[in-house]
């Protein structure tokens, strides 16, 4: 049965043009960032001018306007973020903000935001005890990771509290990792997808014995043909469409698309009509990944590209000629189509433009850069077009745009009113494993056990021994394991346990009515001091820190905590963790970039950890970081398989890097 309401279409917008496309499509509403706190910071994004511009726009025409402030906040971040969130208020109206941070809620009330409160999905909310948590911290909508499927998002929308609402993203480029869970980028390169710069090492060509692949690398979610089925589900009010890199054409045509389908749910001609326009997209081939629970798709295609665009043809050679490359396509170019040659991960690729219209078969000229010759054979495809019909239809709004006031530019003053710094207590360290060590007192090389809660962890450990642990919750918990997980935090709590680090904040409602020490894992993300104020205000008495933080931000921190802080010491780290299924690659087997860095896979539960073949390590900081003021130091033991390579190095994560 068909609800008797529509979903919001919620279209991307890197640019102003991409903006107008989605109005001209269609969209009830856009996502955008501004210059700052974007978890897209690869987009152009907004200034405060055109933003506000945009805004007065959108309401004239009905629309709306959700602004995203959705990485997470390092340790200095808090007054800039309060202080663009209370611009936004006196000057622009958004609709909404978008965060991933819980201290970026706090900024939020503290400054009197208006419109709504979405938490993303980088904020890895996944269970319905999460969903009580985000409410009574004041969001009003969560939206939902990729990694649900059908029955998953009905028990969602079945368990939602009053006044919050969920959004599903439909449509775009899915990530291998869980959103909030993908650590890849930062630990090659300092390059944080939680800070909005991911350079996508997933979509690379990696090895096993001697087979290569492109394991990790998803094709575009796409759920169109289910859409009638998710209009059957309630509170389920947003449809997102993911591609704030993308550009108009884009846009306009998938959100086109989606209105089709959302305006005439079960008319064929309209189904037609929509995967038309997705078909002209312009983006990776398409999958309804995990979404039907009886029948699950496998979202990655190892031997095959997922290159996005649509093909056009080959890389031709002609030796001795000007410029010695070109292509015959395969379908007619128009002026201004945009071409890249080769896939995105090949660090050699390069884009070309049409200046002139080329006939299907006929012949482009294709001036290569600089040192970058493709061979023949090369596939080429167009990734953006930029037709009459649609400029004309931008220059529309263009001038609806033009005719809209923009707002000043005076500053605004804030200071954010937090927790002022705690007492620290002595120095205490906690080693890590899955299983409980032998010998008297049950712990290696530090003060306290650290086991990850398990039914077998539990079982093993003697309830003497169950308060002298420090039990780890896993980083994400699934809606169906949440009768699991609670069970069992209930089988630990009789049997003693008193210490909890939890893998996401809202782990914390598994322990209303309990007495219990709960702090924030490393998985949480903790970065700043607004977010640990937060935590107190959740129940939460201590925090490990991010190691994804630099050196200079990680001495900082605690002087402003007020909360006792942890840090990660030493250990094999994850570059992150997925619940898509693992093609290509055995679990417990070393895989190698195509730099040779080695890597390996291991399943846990419906997850799989993906880990580097070298470890973190700063334990050489560890007197620099007792002066700044931690009190907990973590050595994590989940050692490599025995077929692993000896590892050559280790790594300081960010330490010495600027976090951007």
């Amino acid at each position: 049965m068909i609800m008797d309401f529509k979903p919001e279409i919620l279209a991307p917008a890197g640019d102003m043009q991409c903006a107008l496309a989605a109005f001209a499509a269609g969209a009830d509403a856009v996502y955008l960032g501004l210059k700052h706190f974007s978890a897209r910071m690869q987009a152009e994004n907004f200034s405060m001018r055109e933003l506000s511009q945009l805004t007065e726009l959108a309401h004239r025409e009905g629309r709306k306007v959700f602004v995203a402030v959705n990485t997470f906040l390092k340790p200095g971040d808090p007054a800039s973020a309060g202080k663009l969130m209370a611009k936004l208020e006196r000057d622009v109206h958004p609709d909404a903000l978008i965060m991933q941070d819980p201290g970026a809620l706090l900024m939020a009330r503290q400054v009197g935001f208006s419109g709504e409160l979405h938490l993303s999905t980088l904020a890895n909310i996944t269970h319905s005890q999460a969903f009580k948590s985000a409410r009574s911290l004041g969001a009003d909508r969560v939206i939902l990771p990729r990694e649900l499927n059908l029955d998953e998002l009905r028990a969602c929308c079945e368990t939602c509290p009053e006044g919050l609402n969920l959004e599903i993203f439909v449509h775009g480029a899915l990530c291998y990792c869980v959103s909030g869970r993908c650590y890849w980028s930062s630990y090659m390169g300092g390059k944080s997808g939680l800070r909005g710069r991911c350079v996508q090492p997933c979509r690379r060509v990696y090895k096993q014995r001697g087979r290569s692949g492109r394991f990790f690398s998803c094709q575009d979610l796409s759920i169109d043909v289910l859409t009638k089925v998710l209009m059957t589900i309630p509170r389920l009010v947003s449809w997102k469409i993911e591609g704030r890199k993308k550009g108009p054409h884009y846009v306009y045509h998938v959100a086109g698309a989606y209105r089709l389908l959302a305006d005439h749910p079960g008319d064929a001609q309209a189904k037609k009509e929509a995967e038309e326009l997705l078909v002209m997209a312009l983006g990776r081939p398409r999958t309804k990944s995990i979404i039907l629970p009886q029948r699950p798709y496998d979202p990655t295609e190892p031997g095959t590209e997922t290159g996005s665009g649509m093909f056009a043809g080959k890389v031709t050679q002609h030796p001795g000629a000007r410029p010695g490359f070109s292509l015959k396509p395969r379908f007619d170019l128009m002026p201004g189509d945009l071409l890249r040659v080769g896939y995105e991960d090949e660090p050699w690729h390069f884009t070309s433009k049409v200046n002139k219209p080329v006939k299907k078969g006929g012949s482009h000229p294709l001036h290569t850069p600089p040192k970058k010759s493709p061979k023949p054979g090369t596939a080429v495809f167009l990734i953006d077009r930029k037709s009459s019909e649609l400029t004309g239809i931008l220059d529309e709004w263009q001038k609806a745009l033009e005719a809209c006031p923009a707002a000043d530019q005076e500053a605004v003053d804030f200071t954010p009113n937090l927790m002022p710094p705690a007492y620290k207590p002595r120095p205490m360290t906690i080693t890590l494993a899955r299983t409980l060590p032998q010998g008297k007192g049950g712990a290696m090389r530090g003060d306290m056990a650290g086991l990850w809660l398990g039914p077998r962890s539990l079982k093993a450990t003697p309830k003497g021994r169950a308060p002298r642990v420090s039990w780890w919750l896993p980083p994400v918990i699934w809606p169906n394991e949440e009768e699991q997980w609670s069970r069992l935090i209930g089988q630990t709590l009789r049997k003693g346990g008193q210490q909890f680090v939890l893998g996401s904040p809202w782990q914390a409602e598994f322990f209303k009515g309990h007495e219990a020490e709960l702090i924030a894992g490393p998985f949480c993300n903790p970065s700043n001091p607004a977010e640990l104020t937060v935590y107190l205000e959740m129940g939460i008495k201590g925090a490990i820190v991010s190691p994804e933080l630099s050196g200079k931000d990680m001495l900082s921190l605690p002087r402003q905590s007020p909360m006792p802080l942890g840090v990660v010491l030493y250990g094999y780290w994850p570059m992150g963790l997925s619940r898509l299924p693992l093609s290509g690659v055995r679990p417990g087997e070393a895989f190698t970039s195509p730099k040779g860095e080695a890597f390996w896979a291991r399943k846990q539960g419906q997850n799989t950890w993906i880990f580097p073949g070298w470890p973190l390590d700063i334990r050489k900081h560890k007197d620099s970081l007792m002066e700044a003021g931690y009190s907990l130091f973590v050595l994590m033991r989940d050692e490599p398989p025995k077929t692993m390579p000896m590892a050559k190095r280790s790594s300081q994560f960010n330490w010495e890097l600027t976090l951007l």
